[in-house]
């Protein structure tokens, strides 16, 4: 990883001898910037997704269900975050109608050509099943039927 950009919240910020956050990213020699205050805009695709998790999910779930722990919350926001990611469709930038997960491994070889010189060494292959490499492959076919 090379640079960070988080929003000025209090969990990213300290200073670097006594923060963690700050201290990892000066171990690991990373650059990090933060968006402008009070200005959502730049942050815009984090912003919305944010927001499509608070309706998509929270709003219904805490009608659907009374958690006693977190644990329950937890595995229900798992559940909701893997569909969102390999079967839910999506407009937004980049996706044209795939899932996210679709999409980043249609990417993966043109990302591999683009890598820095600096990270010579390939990068490992990710874990698909067996429907994801159907999907990758170029059959369409529906995982969840």
């Amino acid at each position: 990883m090379l640079r960070v950009l988080t929003d000025r919240g209090t969990e990213y910020c300290g200073q670097r001898e006594h923060h963690e956050f700050e201290l990892y990213l000066a171990v690991e020699n990373i650059d990090y910037s933060r968006t402008k205050a009070r200005h959502p805009q730049t942050n815009g695709i984090c912003e919305r997704f944010h927001r499509t998790v608070q309706e998509e999910f929270y709003a219904t779930a805490f009608r659907k269900k009374l958690y006693t722990n977190l644990e329950e919350l937890q595995a229900d926001l798992d559940d909701w975050l893997a569909k969102y990611n390999q079967t839910r469709p999506h407009s937004g930038k980049y996706c044209y109608g795939k899932t996210p997960m679709q999409t980043f491994l249609d990417s993966v070889s043109l990302a591999r050509e683009k890598m820095l010189d600096s990270f010579s060494a390939p990068a490992p292959e990710p874990e698909r099943s067996p429907a994801q490499r159907s999907v990758a492959g170029g059959a369409a076919t529906d995982a969840a039927a």
